[in-house]
């Protein structure tokens, strides 16, 4: 990937997570970019299959396209942030990121991002007033 790609990348996700939202500055690893339809289903290294995310989403994110609702049991997609808008799909609740929808609820589950140490440094950010970030 050259480098001007990567710059559109971070700046397009304002240097946050584009599935957390965890902004760059306030993580400890460095961010990657992930493809969104990863290469080995075929995903290209092009602007709309790539995404901006941390390590634990991009993590447990892997290859994974789709998973499965907590609330309906039902195999769905997973958030795309090329074609899905984040807050139809997610919204907070202090430090839990809750899911409004099957594919926020299904991406939630799949990329485990209310893990509990995610959960602490949430808290820890939000009672130093950084976040959420500002959309």
């Amino acid at each position: 990937m050259n480098s001007r790609l990567e710059r559109l990348i971070w700046r397009r996700a304002n240097h946050r997570c584009e599935y957390c939202q965890m902004p760059q500055e306030f993580d400890a690893l460095p961010f990657q970019i992930d493809h969104i339809l990863a290469r080995k289903h075929g995903g290209k290294t092009i602007p709309r299959n790539l995404a901006l995310a941390c390590f634990f989403c991009n993590n447990r994110k892997g290859p994974n396209i789709a998973g499965r609702d907590v609330l309906t049991g039902r195999i769905i997609r997973l958030f795309n942030p090329r074609r899905d808008v984040w807050d139809e799909h997610f919204s907070w609740n202090n430090e839990l990121l809750l899911g409004k929808t099957m594919i926020g609820r299904a991406t939630i589950s799949v990329l485990e991002i209310n893990m509990q140490h995610r959960l602490t440094l949430r808290q820890a950010l939000i009672a130093e007033g950084v976040f959420p970030p500002e959309s």
